[in-house]
């Protein structure tokens, strides 16, 4: 049987995560340093766990409302309200899904219709022009540059809407640059979007992941006329370091979240009980230790952007995330080519830029949620490999 003639063409036509398909070759390997999957490198604090535990015990193992456990909804509520400086009804205007990878898959199949122009920038987390794509959208990158520091500028964006564009998505700060907007562009892109009536997506997954002191988070939701035109897109992976409790959520005016839930009810029907409880648990206690692994990841990024430098491998520092996107056009090679003899030269694992867009090509994703002694032994051997070249 010829099965290529089975399966659906907007499903064929999309490529595999080029950074799954880089670390299927590390697996196995024995001795590798791996500063590639996002994740952290932190156990999910004790008092989140046993949220969990004492759930089990006392037989919480039931479905939800699809749209979540009450109390989480109001408590995420309170949260993005002193957070993000944004108001929502938690009974009507939250949504918990099964992690921000699910959220942006309804979001995109709630508002686009077959054709519709969906516009992100690049580099970007690689999710998002497949799930445009699965959402019978059409795909349309914005190449942000290292000067801007990967940033988004409006001039850009203004460039690339056209009478099909219905849907923005943004991710600050960035998946992989570590790229964040300040507050100017922010209402910069707002007005565009006002202007032409584009609805946006805003992935604010890493927003508590922000390093410097004088740069607040801004999220474009809480800018005047965009909360009526937003989903505000978060979870706990991150921050909190609950990356296998799966536990995401989306807040959106009532319609948009009734038109979500319609698509999660029919798919995934609703998020695990456990991780609901233990998120409750999380955003009511769990401050102190998320400021503890930002402070770690903070040194962490200082000490990786200082090497990178020093090696002669021009980096910019990123003001948020867990992750530094180093320049190694100057070695003459791939990306690719430099990630792949990394690793089999000194045992690094890093992921070519061209994962996350053509516009990555000629940079290396480099995540630092890793253990500081692992991360001075990456650069030692790093810097080796540059000296060779």
């Amino acid at each position: 049987m010829d099965y290529s003639q089975k399966i659906a063409r907007q499903i064929a036509g999309i490529p595999r995560s080029g950074i799954r398909d880089f670390f299927e070759l590390v697996q196995g390997r024995e001795g590798v340093i791996s500063l590639g999957v996002g994740e952290p490198d932190f156990t999910t604090p004790w008092h989140i766990r046993e949220a969990a535990i004492y759930a089990l015990e006392k037989g919480h193992t039931s479905y939800t409302s699809n749209l979540g456990l009450p109390a989480l909804r109001k408590a995420i509520a309170r949260y993005v309200s002193d957070f993000f400086h944004v108001d929502y009804d938690g009974l009507t205007e939250v949504l918990v899904t099964v992690g921000v990878s699910e959220a942006i898959d309804i979001a995109l199949r709630a508002l686009v219709n077959p054709g519709d122009e969906v516009i992100y920038h690049e580099p970007c987390y690689v999710s998002y022009s497949p799930s445009i794509v699965m959402a019978y959208g059409t795909a349309v990158g914005v190449h942000t540059k290292k000067d801007d520091g990967f940033s988004l500028k409006p001039e850009a964006l203004a460039k690339v809407i056209t009478p099909k564009s219905r849907v923005l998505m943004l991710n600050f700060p960035t998946n992989p640059t570590g790229a964040t907007a300040n507050r100017e562009d922010l209402e910069g892109i707002a007005k565009l979007c006002i202007e032409h009536d584009l609805f946006v997506l805003t992935d604010e997954i890493y927003s508590e992941l922000r390093y410097d002191a004088n740069e607040e988070h801004v999220s474009i939701a809480s800018l005047p006329g965009m909360k009526e035109r937003t989903v505000l897109l978060h979870g706990f992976s991150k921050a909190f370091a609950m990356t296998g409790f799966r536990l995401g959520y989306a807040c959106a005016p009532q319609p948009i979240t009734e038109a979500m839930m319609k698509i999660h009810q029919y798919s995934m029907l609703c998020a695990p009980i456990m991780s609901q409880m233990a998120a409750i648990e999380a955003l009511e206690n769990g401050a102190p230790e998320v400021a503890k692994m930002r402070d770690a990841y903070h040194q962490r990024r200082d000490f990786l952007v200082k090497r990178l430098n020093q090696m002669g491998l021009s980096c910019h520092s990123p003001g948020g995330a867990f992750y530094v996107f180093p320049d190694i056009r100057e070695t003459g090679l791939s990306s690719k080519e430099f990630a792949m003899r990394l690793l089999e030269e000194e045992g690094v694992a890093a992921v070519p830029g061209s994962a996350f867009g053509v516009s990555g090509e000629g940079f290396l994703r480099c995540c630092y949620a890793t253990g500081f002694d692992d991360l001075k032994l990456a650069m030692d051997k790093m810097e080796r490999f540059v000296g060779r070249l």
